[in-house]
């Protein structure tokens, strides 16, 4: 380990003591022979910029972001990956001297997770896309790199589902037609190979918002959410045939996305999700 002072690092939300990014990322410097002080900071609804300023100011590398602020996180940065610019939500930051910047990482953990993880190769299949938020801003133009056929967004409010579509019409030149939409949560579609929920409803206890009929046998559905959160709708996919899956390994696959980042160094996720398995099924 090195004696250099430990890198400041945080994930800033409310609410936050939930988050397990603190456990991963000292799994990951551990790995990496790095001194990281990771904290949690849950800020005040209407003082995410104070918070977030006062802590680049103590000397701070920086920081992850979570709900619900990474849409003010996309605003506070000075310079923007491609992939944040296209979301307009930001989870990762670097303070840096000119400026802080801003990146997200989320549809690459996505990505990794479901192809390195769970064994599913994206090339090809039909996906759909619950929700228009910050989660899906973040999934979309990822899923789309990663060479799936078909990428459905169902939204409750498909205007706000088309806004995202339209935000990745750069990324999606030259795809052929149809291989991107924008529908509502009651015309989705049916039988899709992958289902990818990134709406708000794991997360307030609400009712899955599509039907069944969007499974097949074998589907791959995976929510964002994990813990006792993502219970009812692993309990939903898996009692129509699916395979259900949490949204743990797209934490940590994100997180090591952040952590390269920071650091200059990927780490390796494999034994860092198999202890947080062990560690949430101890609980």
């Amino acid at each position: 380990m090195s004696s250099a002072p430990p890198v400041r690092l945080a994930v800033v939300g409310n609410p936050v003591a939930h988050s397990r990014s603190p456990q991963i990322h000292a799994r990951f410097a551990a790995a990496c022979g790095h001194a990281v002080d990771y904290a949690r900071i849950e800020a005040p609804l209407d003082g995410f910029a104070a918070t977030l300023r006062a802590f680049a100011e103590s000397g701070a590398r920086g920081c992850n972001v979570t709900v619900p602020f990474k849409g003010e996180a996309f605003a506070a940065c000075a310079r923007l990956s491609e992939r944040a610019r296209r979301a307009q939500a930001v989870n990762t930051i670097v303070f840096e001297a000119d400026g802080w910047f801003g990146d997200n990482t989320d549809g690459a953990g996505l990505v990794r997770d479901i192809e390195r993880n769970a064994g599913v190769a994206l090339r090809g299949t039909r996906v759909l896309l619950i929700g228009a938020g910050g989660g899906a801003a973040g999934a979309l133009g990822a899923l789309v790199a990663a060479g799936a056929g078909e990428v459905v967004v169902a939204n409750r409010t498909v205007q706000r589902a088309q806004e995202l579509v339209a935000r990745h019409r750069i990324a999606l030149a030259g795809a052929p037609p149809g291989r991107v939409a924008a529908t509502t949560l009651e015309s989705c579609g049916t039988a899709f190979d992958i289902v990818v929920n990134a709406s708000a409803s794991s997360a307030s206890g609400a009712a899955v918002p599509v039907a069944t009929t969007v499974l097949r046998r074998g589907t791959l559905a995976l929510d964002m959410m994990y813990g006792p959160a993502a219970d009812a709708f692993l309990a939903w996919a898996e009692a129509h045939g699916a395979r259900g899956r949490d949204g743990l390994g797209m934490l940590v696959e994100q997180a090591a996305e952040a952590f390269a980042l920071w650091r200059g160094r990927a780490p390796e996720t494999a034994p860092v999700l198999a202890a947080l398995r062990r560690r949430l099924a101890g609980e």
